[in-house]
């Protein structure tokens, strides 16, 4: 069976400082990665990555099935476009 924490008054307050302290550090270093993670630089980063490695594979090779999807979807858009406008002009 696990042994129950020892209640305060049962307890040094040297030992109450250390596990305070203890607590305190491990918040504080989970603070500094929430904050790492939120922020503008680290989210543009990461969101870069991703797209990268949309196009290009781990070796840096060109994905050449993700890349023409895209520029049919473009090429697409732009016909639809055009159609759009000589029908309404």
């Amino acid at each position: 069976m696990a042994q129950s924490p020892q209640k305060p008054q049962d307890q040094a307050p040297s030992s109450i400082e250390q596990e305070m302290e203890v607590t305190r550090e491990r918040l504080a270093g989970t603070i500094d990665q929430l904050v790492h993670r939120a922020s503008p630089k680290t989210i543009a980063r990461r969101e870069v990555a991703t797209v990268k490695a949309f196009f290009v594979d781990p070796q840096g090779n060109p994905r050449t099935d993700n890349i023409l999807k895209v520029a049919g979807g473009v090429a697409g858009f732009v016909v639809f476009v055009v159609v759009m406008r000589k029908l309404t002009s």
